[in-house]
């Protein structure tokens, strides 16, 4: 992950040819002290602190960044997350896209950490998805890390997954083409740890017959995830998904799996609130 590929990439979207309402109100210098204000009344967790950073450093190397928390760090309301002095016109160019990594990550960070916080004390992890933004994965999947989850695939490449749509291209009964398809899969010289999405008891025994490696339990509820996980009897990791919110995952977590993949933590995660304020000095 190349934060500073990342961050150029985001300055360039923003500032173009330049930021004109700036360049036509302060034509000098202009000492300032900027502070960036954690606004989220629960508190949060920080992610984005270095891409913030980062973001200045480009605008002006001249500038000063003295960052109060790191990116993992759990702040309360009202801390002030990073204080910034120099020339306010360069805080100004930096101040939209800082706030948007850390508004973004650091929602996704906090996020996380509450569906962790859910399932306290039970045996599961919770993981994402790749249903992240594009061209913004690594960021989102780091930021998933911060708050306490773990990462799945990071794309098509890394594990075998076999889905719904690959069953149906695959044609047939269901059961025969979940056993088929494992077939397929492990003649495939890739070594990979293979998966397959299952939405029926009787899914579960067909990806057990092929002997598939782990069993996504797709949009089941709590009670048959029961019944899957004791019919499996840890011969496959099991992984739940399809449905997940704060207030269904621990009952989901209670069930047993070992894993609950919940892609509302990078595709639907609210962004965390900070506010920046730039006086002169």
């Amino acid at each position: 992950m190349n934060i500073r590929d990342i961050v150029a990439r985001a300055l360039v979207e923003d500032l173009g040819a330049g930021d004109v309402t700036t360049q036509a109100l302060f034509p000098k210098t202009v000492p300032a002290v900027g502070t960036i204000v954690a606004e989220e009344r629960d508190g949060l967790v920080v992610a984005g602190m270095a891409l913030a950073v980062e973001v200045f450093r480009q605008v002006d190397p001249s500038l000063a960044c003295a960052p109060n928390a790191a990116d993992g760090d759990r702040i309360p309301h009202g801390t002030t997350a990073l204080t910034i002095t120099g020339d306010g016109r360069s805080m100004l160019k930096g101040e939209r896209v800082a706030l948007n990594f850390l508004q973004r990550l650091s929602g996704i960070a906090t996020l996380t950490a509450k569906f962790c916080e859910a399932v306290k004390g039970l045996n599961v992890k919770i993981v994402d998805t790749r249903k992240t933004t594009p061209g913004l994965r690594a960021l989102e999947k780091w930021a998933v890390t911060l708050g306490g989850g773990h990462n799945h695939r990071y794309g098509l490449g890394d594990g075998i997954l076999i889905k719904d749509n690959h069953l149906a291209l695959a044609g047939g009964d269901v059961a025969h083409a979940c056993r088929l398809v494992i077939e397929r899969a492990r003649r495939a010289p890739h070594g990979l740890k293979i998966e397959v999405e299952v939405r029926t008891l009787e899914q579960v025994q067909a990806a057990l017959d092929g002997g598939a490696d782990i069993i996504l339990l797709d949009n089941m509820d709590a009670p048959t995830i029961r019944k899957a996980v004791e019919l499996i009897k840890r011969r496959a990791v099991t992984e739940a998904s399809g449905g997940v919110s704060l207030a269904t995952v621990r009952e989901i977590a209670a069930a047993g799996p070992d894993l609950i993949s919940v892609g509302a933590l990078t595709h639907s995660a609210p962004a965390a609130d900070f506010s920046m304020d730039i006086v002169p000095r």
